[in-house]
């Protein structure tokens, strides 16, 4: 999907980057640090980031802070992940990051999880696929129990913007409703 794009991909561990960036964006990838991690990760994104560059936070969060996940998910779906909280997130990038934005998008997901879900079955139905019955009621279990996590607002997902000094002169982050 990359073919022509100035787009490098690199499969390796985060702590081992020693070059800078202008630009840090981090996708669906924070909920798999770990609690004992996190300010080892936001140390990493600053030390590779720019003066003023910007760094974008993508992550799935919880309102509680925890330092496990839900056994079920853990077993079957994402082994060893956890959902960070928002204090968990800002105590990790204190005296790292300036915080210039966050913003929620827990409803929008829940609508991604309920296509994601609406795709799942009709592929399931359509395609004669062999997935074992057990493996469709899972993954069924997972993208509807998230839903409604999401709608209930008890997970959440942001997107955090965060820089080395702080933006000098005003944020202006653009919100299409």
């Amino acid at each position: 999907m990359c073919n022509g794009l100035p787009v490098e991909i690199r499969l390796m561990d985060y702590r081992d980057l020693d070059e800078t960036f202008d630009r840090i964006y981090s996708i669906g990838m924070f909920e798999h640090v770990g609690y004992k991690n996190y300010r080892e990760y936001f140390s990493v994104a600053r030390r590779c980031l720019h003066d003023e560059g910007l760094f974008l936070l993508h992550t799935i969060g919880g309102n509680e802070s925890v330092s496990y996940t839900d056994p079920w998910i853990s077993r079957y779906i994402f082994p060893n992940s956890m959902l960070p909280s928002a204090s968990q997130v800002t105590a990790a990038a204190e005296g790292l990051f300036v915080l210039e934005d966050w913003h929620v998008f827990s409803h929008d997901y829940y609508l991604t999880l309920k296509s994601w879900h609406r795709n799942f079955q009709r592929h399931i139905e359509t395609s004669g696929s062999s997935y074992p019955e057990h493996f469709s009621r899972m993954w069924t279990y997972y993208l509807l129990s998230c839903a409604g996590a999401f709608r209930a607002r008890t997970l959440q997902l942001w997107q955090v913007l965060l820089s080395k000094n702080g933006i000098v002169g005003p944020v202006r982050i653009e919100r299409r409703i």
